[in-house]
């Protein structure tokens, strides 16, 4: 099969295999919708509130960590704070991918609602713009729709499955997450910040009030580039 070439010169891959592992990504990640419709039920979270936490914030991350402060016995606004905090990279992601995708202005409102850590992976990993527009487009469309029905799906089972805190589903965002960024810590700093943030994150846990952590943890990245800064 010839590979066409992107207008800045990038030989693009071909659409089947951009398709094939779009779908994979979303199909893959989506599934774990229904773990936070069942997290969430057990939280003490209506059906309605968590399809709209799934449908209007759409960052598994940040709905975890909401759904998660708030079960342990958290402030509501500190757990919107922690959440808030850590959907704060999806700003960042953007500004890359405004320059890589290049969409018309039209369409950006509703991609920008697709910005996610998924949708970046697949669409950076991509050679050219075509393919990054096709690879984010996919992952959005396919993740989008089968977070939001299976979170509806796991809201409305959570009865049946009891005591969901026994089946540990809480962890599966986390997990997900953990997964689609360790690849991409290539340098010393990055890795340093995750370090840093991990160690924060959980030694603070028993200390902090539900949220808080989370909130301490997003210090990590400033407190390494002062410390590159001082050295350098």
């Amino acid at each position: 099969m010839v590979r066409q070439e992107s207008p800045g010169g990038a030989v693009e891959r071909p659409r089947t295999a951009v398709v094939r592992d779009a779908l994979g990504v979303g199909v893959a990640v989506g599934l774990s919708g229904f773990a936070f419709g069942v997290t969430a039920a057990g939280a003490g979270i209506s059906v309605l509130q968590a399809c709209a936490l799934s449908l209007l914030v759409f960052t598994g991350a940040s709905q975890f960590a909401l759904v998660g402060a708030l079960a342990a016995g958290g402030n509501p606004f500190t757990a919107a704070a922690g959440a808030f905090f850590l959907g704060t990279r999806n700003a960042f992601y953007g500004l890359r991918l405004s320059q890589l995708l290049a969409l018309p202005r039209a369409v950006r409102p509703l991609a920008a609602h697709w910005v996610i850590d998924e949708t970046t992976a697949v669409a950076l990993a991509q050679p050219g713009r075509r393919s990054a527009r096709l690879g984010f487009t996919v992952t959005g469309l396919s993740l989008y729709l089968l977070w939001n029905l299976t979170t509806l799906l796991g809201a409305l089972g959570a009865e049946a499955l009891g005591d969901t805190a026994a089946w540990g589903l809480d962890a599966a965002g986390p997990a997900v997450f953990l997964a689609l960024l360790a690849p991409m810590l290539k340098t010393a700093t990055e890795r340093a910040v995750a370090a840093l943030a991990l160690v924060l994150g959980l030694g603070l846990l028993p200390v902090l009030p539900a949220g808080l952590p989370v909130l301490v943890a997003a210090l990590a990245a400033p407190a390494v580039l002062w410390l590159k800064g001082r050295r350098s």
